[in-house]
């Protein structure tokens, strides 16, 4: 019976709870009740047995760990205690005129001029603006950062190479979606995207799946990125 129950404790933070909120391709969704964004395993993935799941954790890393969580990876973090964080670092990093803050401290954003280069359209409230991971936190998930250490974890969500301000809308419909599912409306864009997510991929040795190498390749040849 204690085996039993060791078992089942084991098992239980991989299996999918049943809430409310539509999910995308990756398993991911907004959670309203929670107000987070978090992501689901693949219901085609298979389902690993406790004992395969902890033989696979390294040592000193949590097996809980090995579930995606957003809070395990901090971001909009104050890096230089400036007052400023990540997000308020990419909106006055990437507008096109000197931007405005709330209140009279230099700290939060509140009009600029953002291009966004998803969908090519222009915005001036920092409302309508959120900062995406060009990699999402998700897939660096899948893709070898369930075994990272907390602090690299932080590293990559702060990373101002794999942030970008783009339309709120945008960030949201793209989720945590790798380029074979999901590409800007932007066609314009798609080899600097790609571009980005390549560097990104390969800064942080990030694994590639059969898929997304395959249409990225594809792509590139399309849009002749390489000329």
């Amino acid at each position: 019976m204690k085996k039993l129950i060791l078992l089942l404790t084991l098992i239980a933070p991989y299996s999918v709870l049943a809430h409310s909120g539509r999910t995308n391709s990756e398993g991911c969704h907004s959670d309203k009740k929670r107000n987070e964004y978090h992501c689901h395993r693949r219901k085609s993935q298979p389902t690993s047995s406790a004992s395969d799941i902890v033989k696979s954790v390294p040592k000193g890393l949590a097996v809980s760990s090995l579930v995606y969580n957003r809070k395990d990876w901090p971001h909009w973090v104050d890096a230089d205690n400036d007052c400023q964080d990540a997000r308020a670092e990419i909106l006055i990093r990437d507008s096109k005129s000197p931007v405005k803050f709330k209140r009279n401290k230099p700290c939060n954003v509140s009009w600029g001029e953002w291009i966004d280069p998803y969908t090519a359209h222009t915005f001036y409230k920092a409302s309508d603006i959120d900062i995406d991971h060009i990699v999402p936190l998700s897939h660096a998930h899948e893709m070898g950062g369930k075994y990272w250490k907390r602090k690299q974890r932080r590293e990559f969500a702060n990373d101002f190479e794999n942030l970008l301000a783009v339309e709120d809308n945008a960030n949201q419909s793209k989720g945590g979606q790798p380029p074979q599912e999901w590409m800007p409306p932007n066609k314009s864009y798609h080899c600097k995207y790609i571009e980005k997510w390549k560097h990104i991929k390969n800064k942080y040795a990030l694994e590639e799946s059969v898929a997304e190498k395959t249409f990225i390749n594809n792509e590139a040849l399309r849009n002749r990125c390489s000329d």
